[in-house]
C-alpha cells in the first residue's frame, strides 16, 4: 500500500505566524509538499505563489470566499439573497486558482442563516445551491481541461456547510460519521483505513493545533518514519 499524502491547511495550522506566506514557508520546513489554503485574499496571490514555490509546495486547494464571517457566515453557495456576492467571490477564486496553480477550488454551501428556522429555508437552501453550483460549472468549464502547469482545470469540491456545529446527535449522519460521534474519541485511526482503499488523493491537515504546530506533528513524522514520505506530485 502506498503511504497516504498530507497536506497542510495553512488558514489553520502555524498561528503563530501572521502571514500565510510565513506558514507556507513552514509547512515546507515542516516536511509538506502539499499545502491548502483556506482563505488567501488577504494576500496578494503572486506573493503566496513565490513563497509556495520556494517552500518546495504544491498548492492543492484554496476555498471561495466565506462571505461575511462576523454575521457568521461560512461560505455563501447555499444562502439565499446572496447569490450575486456568491458569484463574485467565485470569480476571485477563479483568479487566484489561476496564479496559485490550484486545481481544486471548495465551494462553500454556507450555514443556515442567523435567526432563520431550519426547516422553513431547507429547500429554498438547496435550490440556491443547486443554481449556484450550475452557474460554477459553467465559469470552470471555460477552462482547458489540461494545459500544464500555468492552466490548470480546477474541480468542483464542495463542501455542505449548511448547518452550524452543534453538540447534540444530527439527523441524516453517515453511518462512519455516527460512529464518531457515538465514540466520542478524537483518535480512531480513519485515515488509516483510506491508504487500505488505495486512496490516492491528499488528506488535508485542517485542525487548530493545541499548542506550537511543529511540536504537534510529531504524529505525521511518526507516519513518515514507519510509512515513508510520499512526493506530493506522485
Amino acid at each position: 500500500m502506498a503511504p497516504l499524502r498530507f497536506s497542510a491547511n495553512v488558514s489553520w495550522l502555524f498561528p503563530e505566524l501572521a502571514s500565510l506566506s510565513a506558514r507556507l514557508r513552514a509547512a515546507g520546513s515542516s516536511g509538506f509538499q502539499a499545502a491548502e489554503i483556506g482563505w488567501p485574499y488577504a494576500e496578494p496571490p503572486e506573493a503566496l505563489a513565490r513563497a509556495a514555490r520556494e517552500a518546495g509546495l504544491q498548492l492543492v486547494l484554496i476555498n471561495t470566499p466565506p462571505g461575511d464571517r462576523e454575521k457568521g457566515e461560512m461560505g455563501l453557495g447555499a444562502v439565499p439573497g446572496r447569490q450575486a456576492a456568491f458569484r463574485e467571490g467565485l470569480e476571485q477564486a477563479v483568479l487566484y486558482a489561476k496564479a496559485l496553480g490550484c486545481p481544486r477550488i471548495h465551494l462553500m454551501a454556507g450555514r443556515v442563516p442567523q435567526g432563520a428556522d431550519r426547516a422553513t429555508v431547507r429547500g429554498e437552501m438547496e435550490t440556491v445551491f443547486l443554481e449556484n453550483l450550475r452557474h460554477a460549472a459553467g465559469v470552470l468549464a471555460q477552462w482547458p481541461r489540461s494545459g500544464g502547469p500555468d492552466r490548470p482545470c480546477p474541480l468542483l469540491s464542495l463542501c455542505f456547510w449548511c448547518c452550524p456545529r452543534s453538540h447534540g446527535p444530527r439527523p441524516g449522519l453517515s453511518p462512519a460519521a455516527a460512529i464518531l460521534q457515538k465514540a466520542g474519541s478524537p483518535n480512531l485511526q480513519l485515515q488509516m483505513l483510506l491508504e487500505e482503499e488505495g486512496y490516492k488523493g491528499f488528506v488535508g491537515c485542517e485542525y487548530q493545533p493545541q499548542g506550537d504546530t511543529v511540536e504537534g506533528l510529531s504524529w505525521l513524522r511518526s507516519y513518515w518514519d514507519k510509512r515513508g514520505h510520499p512526493r506530493a506530485g506522485h
